[in-house]
């Protein structure tokens, strides 16, 4: 026993003169941490070779088939036979009328309904510069040649008796304050559109989680001064919106009015589409479809009937 415990105090004794040696370990200073550099060099290594592939990343190649005797990856630019394959050969774009006259055609061969409704599809550029894009909006517009068989129905708040008075005199279905409010909570009045003057505008505030896109708003021009000039275009508008983001499909006619009733129709549709177009932006309809409830879609030329801000500036210089 004796043997052994002299064994470890020499080695505790040798120990301590190879410590005594050495000097003092702690020093304070952390060691090098091999892994955190290489860490960092990592980083430092993906950072650079992200920013090689950025300026790497070609742009989409735009190929001009203009002087070309065939469209790139197509057959021929038209096809000659009756029967083909439609991907083989380009997009057929027609004139507005062309394409107004092709459903009429359609309908007679498929013996379909006549009075079927003519809808249009426009896909709008929405997008502006830094990331930002035009806000979606609804409008109404007078059609010059209606196809409603029936007047919409207006209501009207307004807390003046006189246009109270005034507003059912021209057709208002409706017209009263904030006594309306806990009717039309309880379904017991509506209507196709509601109009408001300015001053009773904060009593509605109960009724927009009811009334939703309906509720009356200044831009769409249902808040207003003058009663009987949103009665006039209301009961008698066409109301269309942006869907999706940049879509605006909608119906212009029935097939059965006469073509140029048609494209006067769908003329207005797309004045009014452009008028909500940026001042200092290019083309805002990308593309432009027309079809009937049973016919397919006709991809149509809207630049064709629509004047270019240049062609007007040229009209007022002359």
């Amino acid at each position: 026993m004796a043997t052994c415990t002299r064994t470890v105090l020499r080695v505790l004794a040798g120990c301590q003169r190879q410590l005594a040696a050495r000097g003092p370990t702690h020093t304070g200073v952390l060691p090098a941490r091999t892994f955190a550099s290489g860490w960092a060099e990592r980083k430092e290594k993906k950072e650079k070779k992200d920013e090689a592939s950025k300026e790497v990343k070609k742009e989409k190649k735009v190929i001009d088939d203009k002087d070309r005797h065939k469209p790139f990856g197509k057959t021929a630019w038209v096809p000659v036979d009756d029967v083909y394959v439609i991907r083989h050969y380009p997009r057929k774009i027609h004139n507005a009328l062309d394409a107004i006259h092709l459903l009429k055609s359609f309908q007679a061969l498929d013996f379909t309904a006549p009075n079927q409704p003519v809808y249009v599809d426009f896909r709008l550029d929405m997008k502006l510069e830094k990331k930002r894009r035009v806000d979606a909006f609804v409008s109404t517009v007078h059609l010059p040649h209606p196809f409603k068989t029936k007047l919409n129905t207006v209501l009207v708040f307004t807390e003046d008796p006189d246009q109270v008075k005034l507003s059912k005199e021209h057709g208002a279905v409706v017209a009263g304050g904030a006594e309306l409010i806990q009717p039309i909570l309880d379904d017991e009045i509506s209507a196709d559109f509601y109009v408001a003057v300015p001053d009773v505008l904060q009593k509605l505030t109960p009724l927009k989680n009811k009334l939703r896109k309906k509720f009356p708003k200044s831009r769409r021009g249902s808040v207003g001064v003058s009663v009987l000039k949103m009665l006039d275009l209301f009961k008698t508008g066409h109301e269309y919106q942006v869907e999706d983001e940049c879509y605006v499909r909608t119906q212009i006619a029935t097939l059965d009015m006469d073509e140029n009733q048609i494209y006067e129709n769908l003329k207005t549709i797309l004045e009014d589409v452009c008028s909500h177009r940026p001042a200092d932006k290019g083309p805002f309809i990308e593309r432009s479809i027309v079809a009937s409830q049973t016919s397919e879609a006709l991809w149509f030329r809207s630049e064709d009937f629509i004047s270019k801000p240049v062609e007007k500036e040229k009209e007022k210089e002359e």
